[in-house]
């Protein structure tokens, strides 16, 4: 095995590259992504480095007032500059809980968009609703994870045309640390929690198609504070 690249040296550690090119984006500072709609920090959580992601304050303030159309354009997105994936497997460690501006009720919303194009509005996504995992509520703890692909498909449409296909109960807690795993081949996809051997979410009809390209972004909902740290990306041959 030989080296591989250092690539943003401040946020990709050097690791040893395979025949399935395995990167590690330890995410301890922010150097190194793009950011859309969001403020990146750095941040410790149960004693873990990671960074903290939270939507920008224009944002947050404009969002209150804008239609649910306008509010569906928002893309609060921190792009790994540099990642590129289509195929394999992107691993991870996050944690959502609400914001203090967050409404009555709402659910935090963190997760991780693949296949990103340059128009930052157009991807794939798995992501946790984690004030969902343990409430009192069966049809809300069904809500625990989604499966997106913007801007055709966001929640509601799938929701509503395909309900429960695309979304699943998992046990979350919020502001812990959860690992996720999402495996992509093709367009079929999968998603793992907390290193369950069984996937939490298939989906077998990724809907930007079996051989799309793009990029690896953290990605949060409105009203939510997320953590990120640790992602790997390991591109499937």
């Amino acid at each position: 095995m030989r080296p591989a690249p250092i690539v943003l040296a401040a946020l990709l550690l050097p690791c040893a590259a395979s025949s399935q090119q395995a990167r590690t984006y330890p995410l301890e500072v922010t150097q190194g992504l793009r950011l859309q709609n969001v403020v990146v920090e750095p941040a410790t959580l149960d004693g873990k480095k990671g960074v903290r992601v939270t939507m920008s304050l224009e944002i947050a303030r404009q969002f209150a007032t804008m239609t649910p159309e306008q509010r569906n354009q928002i893309e609060p997105l921190a792009v790994i500059e540099g990642s590129e994936f289509s195929n394999g497997v992107i691993e991870a460690e996050i944690a959502g809980m609400p914001s203090s501006d967050a409404v009555e009720g709402a659910r935090e919303f963190v997760g991780i968009a693949f296949r990103l194009q340059p128009d930052m509005r157009t991807y794939d996504a798995f992501y946790l609703r984690p004030t969902n995992g343990r409430a009192e509520d069966q049809e809300r703890r069904n809500h625990a994870t989604q499966y997106i692909s913007h801007p055709a498909w966001p929640w509601f449409r799938l929701r509503q045309e395909s309900p429960s296909k695309y979304e699943s109960y998992a046990d979350l807690v919020p502001n812990v640390w959860t690992k996720i795993r999402i495996e992509v081949r093709g367009d079929r996809a999968r998603l793992y929690v907390n290193d369950n051997p069984q996937p939490v979410l298939i989906v077998n009809d990724v809907k930007s198609g079996a051989n799309a390209r793009g990029a690896v972004a953290l990605w949060i909902g409105p009203g939510t504070i997320a953590h990120f740290r640790n992602i790997t990306v390991t591109l499937a041959q």
